[in-house]
């Protein structure tokens, strides 16, 4: 269902929000409502598994009410997952700066692609106009892959 209303309105926030509590809500209130009627043995792992997701509900319910939210956190474990398959490889970071050093550029990375920046042109950009201490708020804001003088220059990266 999610994924089809998503396909079918993408952008369209409000939308998404209306079909949710329409078609999304009913099915979860008969999940709870299943969920409440179970009585599994006390201190197992399903009880424990029923018990954590019923003292969760208003967090489950929490996409219901928005429709920017995602069901589920696909992007995020997407996000993290070159940096999960690479945490092998830093084990041996030769320094603690390096290790910080390879956080940095991990997020620059994955801050463009979550902004729709072309990674190459992003990094160029930072490397042309390198942050300082001496800069203002202002300037470093300007730096970031939402500020609107990256969003102008978005097509020519």
């Amino acid at each position: 269902m999610e994924d089809s209303i998503n396909k079918k309105y993408p952008g369209n926030y409000e939308k998404r929000k209306q079909l949710r509590l329409e078609k999304e809500k009913p099915v979860l209130e008969a999940f709870w409502s299943w969920l409440d009627q179970q009585k599994p043995v006390r201190n197992t792992r399903l009880d424990k598994a029923v018990n954590y997701v019923l003292n969760r509900r208003d967090i489950v319910e929490t996409y219901l009410e928005d429709g920017r939210c995602s069901f589920t956190n696909n992007l995020s474990e997407n996000a993290i997952r070159p940096f999960a398959v690479g945490r092998k490889n830093w084990l041996f970071s030769s320094s603690v700066d390096g290790a910080n050093a390879s956080a940095v550029v991990y997020t620059m990375v994955e801050m463009a692609k979550a902004h729709g920046l072309n990674i190459y042109g992003y990094l160029k950009f930072l490397l042309e106009n390198r942050p300082s201490k001496n800069m203002t708020d202002e300037q470093l804001a300007e730096l970031a892959p939402w500020s609107e003088k990256l969003q102008s220059i978005k097509n020519r990266m």
